[in-house]
């Protein structure tokens, strides 16, 4: 490349670089630090449910898909699109998974009535009760991780961490779509 090109590109290239800078967030350390923390409570919290799951017999995945079912069932089941949707997976995993749940009695699988081609699952009276002898362990242990949290305070960081999760999955999709 002649001297003359590459002359007139640097001056471009430092331009882009303050612009760059200049998005960049002022508090890049504790946004940082933040990240890293997000990530070791992720690990935490699978180490739980992976802990919860071994009490009752069952996998890790296979906990969150009857933790989604719990969360999203409102007396007529959960289909299995619903399931995979929320817990950001394929629906084959869930429909796989679930079978396997269905057949050491942890879930029912039925048919939806107005689409037999809709799988709608729901827990089974053996995971109700399961649920209910880990829930005081349970309660124990949140009790203990939220100690410094009113009610107030933690649900003003719950609709906090929320509002992230909202922006997190904007940027996963301009990043993906290359903006």
């Amino acid at each position: 490349m002649p001297p003359s090109q590459n002359m007139s590109a640097a001056p471009v290239e430092a331009a882009e670089q303050e612009q760059m800078a200049e998005r960049l967030p002022k508090n890049r350390d504790a946004v940082l630090r933040f990240a890293r923390e997000i990530v070791t409570i992720n690990v935490h919290l699978e180490e739980l449910r992976y802990f919860w799951a071994k009490r009752i017999g069952i996998s890790g995945p296979q906990w969150m898909i009857l933790m989604a079912i719990a969360e999203l069932d409102q007396g007529e089941g959960v289909a299995v699109n619903a399931a995979a949707k929320r817990l950001h997976v394929d629906p084959s995993f869930v429909t796989t998974q679930s079978k396997l749940l269905e057949k050491k009695s942890f879930v029912q699988r039925k048919p939806a009535a107005d689409d037999a081609r809709v799988v709608r699952m729901s827990l089974s009276a053996k995971t109700l009760e399961h649920f209910a002898e880990l829930e005081v362990h349970q309660a124990q242990i949140f009790g203990f991780i939220f100690e410094e949290f009113d009610a107030r305070e933690l649900s003003i960081f719950t609709d906090k961490l929320a509002a992230l999760k909202e922006r997190f999955e904007k940027a996963s999709a301009r990043v993906s779509l290359g903006v």
